[in-house]
């Protein structure tokens, strides 16, 4: 443990002298929440994923969750925009709750389609769609109506920028999307979720299957991004939570065992378990 709290104890050494995120130097108050969970437990059929949970997070910022393999990281992602009401048999008790307007997402009265409008999301292996670089972007915009090509070409290359991706493609717009490499079709992937101007970007473990000058790209987009979007990443990575989250939550069998800022939950967190799973006494 004591190996491991000292690297990571580098790794955020390194970001505060980056002036990358600081988070010494903030408070969060009522006012600063985005999504607000309360009591949320969620189940497949008769089986328990999710238990309990409750936890605030914050718009600007980046939350990071980990926990070993199937421990509801990514069950609990995709409550938040309610992935799972493309499938049977499942069932949300609790609230999650959209500021600034409090609407409570998983409420049968509200059209989940509506909901997911307001979030970008990003899976584990880039999945860009069978259309050129340009149509990939553009795809969310025209689902929502947008028509004027002078307002799509302005959309598609404001969002490629902000992925570092414009230079890589000005040229070569109208090829196929599955011409690109990897790491570049994960930033299109990133481009194209916010191009529609999201509230909330949710990651899937997005640099899971890249390498790492993709992964690094990757992360520094994330850290620029937060100034814009409230950034939700589900990560494996305890070294990549350490880089680029604020928060972090360490999940367990579908219960919240700790949230704090990713410092104290690195350098000295509460609980045993947390403390286990950074030392990779389990994973």
């Amino acid at each position: 443990m004591l190996y491991v709290q000292k690297e990571v104890k580098s790794l955020l050494t390194k970001r505060e002298a980056a002036d990358i995120s600081d988070i010494d130097h903030y408070e969060e108050s009522n006012e600063d929440i985005k999504i607000q969970v309360v009591n949320l437990n969620f189940f497949y059929g008769t089986k328990q994923a999710i238990k309990n949970v409750n936890v605030d997070i914050y718009r600007n910022r980046i939350t990071a969750i980990m926990g070993p393999s199937g421990c509801g990281k990514t069950t609990f992602l995709r409550c938040i925009n309610r992935m799972h009401d493309f499938y049977k048999d499942i069932r949300y008790d609790g609230s999650i709750y959209l500021y600034p307007e409090k609407i409570n997402i998983i409420d049968k009265k509200v059209d989940p389609i509506q909901i997911r409008m307001r979030f970008g999301m990003v899976f584990q292996k880039p999945n860009p769609f069978p259309k050129s670089i340009y149509e990939n972007v553009a795809y969310g915009l025209r689902i929502r109506g947008v028509k004027d090509k002078n307002v799509l070409d302005e959309k598609v290359e404001e969002a490629l920028r902000n992925t570092a991706l414009w230079e890589e493609v000005k040229d070569r717009l109208h090829e196929n999307a599955y011409t690109l490499s990897g790491g570049q079709q994960q930033r299109l992937c990133l481009a194209r979720a916010i191009a529609v101007d999201p509230d909330i970007l949710l990651l899937d473990e997005p640099t899971s299957a890249l390498d790492p000058i993709s992964t690094a790209k990757i992360e520094e987009l994330l850290l620029q991004l937060k100034n814009k979007l409230t950034i939700i990443i589900v990560t494996h990575s305890i070294h990549q939570a350490s880089r680029v989250s604020d928060y972090t939550m360490f999940m367990y069998f579908g219960e919240l065992i700790e949230y704090d800022r990713t410092q104290k939950i690195f350098i000295n967190p509460s609980h045993k378990l947390t403390e286990k799973f950074i030392s990779g006494a389990f994973g």
